[in-house]
């Protein structure tokens, strides 16, 4: 890890913290005449997000790998139109297709906010044999990303955002065998892919940077949503999520708008201007450690904003996906 990077993971002194909602994080912003895009943003954070985004007057395109569940959710929200574009996160001709769409309907995009994802899935291999959760998290976005930066050069300020999880914290990038074909374990994968959502920000940011096309990836904090639905009632109770009538009881747990703050706060806040290619939580610019802890610790791991390994990754999803370069 650089000591450059190191120090740019600073607290800026954000008025907001951890229990502020997606309402007062944009209380007085105004996006009319912003597009957006929101991957996943239909249900959990992303429709929150969605919402919140829609409510400041932006105008919110919704890419859905279920259209017909889309257009219900998001059928009577407030604010700017929604539109929605069929699309599948594992499936890379889905992706392109749906990007292609989006260039044909926009000529800039202010905003792309990668929400969408999975956890704790049970073993499955997608496309040419990748592992699904890093297919899904990881490569999806990446392949999205890549399609859709003309968009983003075009706004000339634009912000990508990118949903890890303190959950980076069980494993750095598993270089040797990322698609586990010497044995399967669902919370490494998981880990895996919310590092490599870390990694692929910090890259984008430090390739846009001459584009004014920022990058943030963040941890939203703990929330129970649709991401838990691999886990069993019991798990959960096993974990201290909920108890046995499905409650949240899990200690700093937080609303799906207190989830999407973050989120959110990275999108607009002009405390991060000219700040990309950072992780955040809790409405705040996170601290870097290589120490074990819990994943809701406030910190980073040093192995996550290691530029070298950016960059490392960055070139395998190149070469991966057969994407073509940003900048």
């Amino acid at each position: 890890m650089s000591t450059q990077t190191a120090f740019a993971q600073h607290p800026v002194n954000s008025p907001f913290s951890a229990s502020s909602t997606a309402e007062e994080v944009m209380s007085g912003v105004d996006l009319r005449g912003r597009t957006a895009v929101v991957t996943g943003g239909y249900s959990g954070l992303g429709l929150e997000t969605t919402r919140a985004l829609a409510a400041s007057g932006a105008r919110v395109i919704v890419p859905a790998r279920r259209p017909e569940s889309a257009r219900k959710a998001l059928s009577g929200l407030h604010g700017a139109p929604c539109e929605i574009v069929p699309m599948d996160l594992t499936d890379l001709d889905s992706v392109r297709a749906a990007a292609a769409r989006i260039r044909e309907s926009v000529d800039r995009l202010d905003l792309l906010m990668a929400v969408a994802g999975v956890m704790a899935t049970p073993e499955r291999h997608v496309g040419p044999g990748w592992e699904y959760q890093l297919a899904t998290n990881h490569f999806g976005h990446f392949a999205l990303v890549t399609e859709l930066y003309p968009l983003l050069r075009n706004a000339q300020g634009a912000r990508v955002v990118v949903y890890s999880s303190g959950g980076h914290g069980i494993t750095d990038f598993r270089w040797h065998d990322p698609h586990f074909r010497t044995g399967y374990d669902r919370w490494q994968a998981y880990g895996q892919a919310k590092t490599a959502n870390v990694l692929f920000a910090i890259h984008l940011d430090t390739l846009g940077r001459g584009d004014g096309v920022q990058a943030f990836a963040l941890h939203p904090g703990s929330i129970i949503t649709g991401l838990q639905r691999e886990l069993t009632r019991r798990e959960q109770v096993e974990l201290g999520w909920v108890d046995q009538q499905g409650t949240v009881i899990g200690e700093g747990f937080k609303s799906p708008s207190q989830g999407a703050a973050t989120g959110l706060w990275a999108a607009t806040s002009p405390l991060l201007a000219g700040r990309g290619g950072l992780y955040l939580e809790d409405c705040e610019v996170a601290r870097v450690t290589d120490d074990d802890g819990p994943m809701d610790d406030g910190w980073v791991r040093g192995y996550a904003v290691d530029p070298t390994s950016a960059a490392r990754l960055w070139e395998l999803s190149v070469a991966a996906t057969g994407a073509g370069p940003t900048a």
